[in-house]
């Protein structure tokens, strides 16, 4: 379940890079995540139409080895983003690029506003012009309300601060371009959900219903809308425009987006693709399965049901079988 989670997070980061021109995205993993994602990731460069690589780590890097390792990936010409795969918000990658070019220094950290900053590493930056002059990891007296959001944008000569070898970029780079007022603050205009295995639902944006109970972990798109009185996660991640009626119960499952889920149904360990129809008061368990634009019609069973694309489905399906 965790690594479809990250799968959904790195899905929704890829396409808003494509929507701003972004033609390359690289990837640095594991050789066992590379092995598990490289199929989904073959499907996204068809769908998105974008070349995705791989940077393979050995070793763990932190979070500025990666980038050495992949510097003969990067060029050493034009700005490039770095994001951390576990952050979703609406992008506003445009106009943070814009705001690095004109600030015209080595790098750009985007920055967003947190109730209790006591509890993390606080951006301590120069409200005027944005240049950041330090960071302070978990102070006791306020100095800021502002934190890292995980996205940056980085000139190529920023590799030459980085050692092929593990290395944080937070504690180890990014001090060194604060003492060369190389590093400036972008504040994004809205809250970022982080770290979502942690923190969930981006509240302040997604409708929810009255009534519903919400058992973390969960990840809700902002653009979803929950009825009244449904049941979500754990364990369980719901796409951008996903519709769900009154009444609906999921737990440790993933909803792709533009599905619609009608009233009182359950799902339970199951997988539903892009742009779905499930009816009221269907079960769908074990497993199940679903490709893009399947209906499913009112009061089926799924239990293990694996179906292609496109199907309409009018029976239920009690045992395990594929529906082609």
């Amino acid at each position: 379940m965790i690594l479809t989670i990250y799968l959904f997070l790195v899905v929704h980061q890829i396409e808003a890079l494509a929507a701003v021109g972004v033609d390359t995205v690289i990837l640095a993993v594991t050789a066992r995540i590379e092995d598990l994602l490289a199929g989904e990731m073959r499907k996204e460069e068809q769908r998105i139409g974008i070349r995705i690589v791989f940077s393979v780590e050995d070793e763990p890097m932190g979070t500025a080895g990666p980038l050495a390792l992949a510097s003969d990936l990067l060029g050493d010409t034009e700005p490039f983003f770095v994001l951390n795969s576990d952050v979703i918000c609406t992008f506003p990658f445009a106009e943070m690029m814009d705001y690095h070019r004109k600030h015209g220094r080595q790098g750009t950290i985007a920055v967003t506003k947190v109730d209790e900053p006591s509890k993390y590493g606080v951006v301590v930056f120069e409200e005027t012009n944005g240049r950041i002059d330090r960071f302070v990891e978990k102070p006791q007296e306020y100095v800021g309300n502002k934190i890292n959001a995980g996205l940056y944008i980085l000139n190529p000569s920023v590799l030459q601060l980085i050692p092929r070898q593990p290395c944080s970029i937070e504690k180890e780079i990014f001090p060194k371009m604060c003492s060369a007022s190389n590093l400036y603050a972008f504040v994004l205009q809205q809250k970022v959900v982080k770290s979502v295995i942690e923190n969930g639902v981006n509240s302040s944006s997604t409708t929810i219903g009255e009534g519903c109970t919400i058992n973390q972990p969960v990840m809700i798109d902002p653009s979803a809308s929950i009825g009244a009185n449904c049941i979500i996660g754990p364990n369980v991640c719901i796409g951008a425009a996903v519709r769900l009626l009154d009444g609906v119960c999921i737990r440790d499952s993933t909803i792709l987006s533009g599905t619609v889920i009608r009233r009182s149904t359950l799902i339970h360990s199951s997988i539903v693709g892009r742009k779905c129809v499930i009816g009221s008061h269907v079960h769908m368990v074990n497993t199940s399965v679903l490709g893009e634009d399947v209906v499913i019609k009112d009061e089926l069973y799924l239990s293990g049901a694996r179906v292609l694309p496109h199907k309409s489905i009018g029976e239920s399906v009690p045992e395990p079988a594929i529906i082609m």
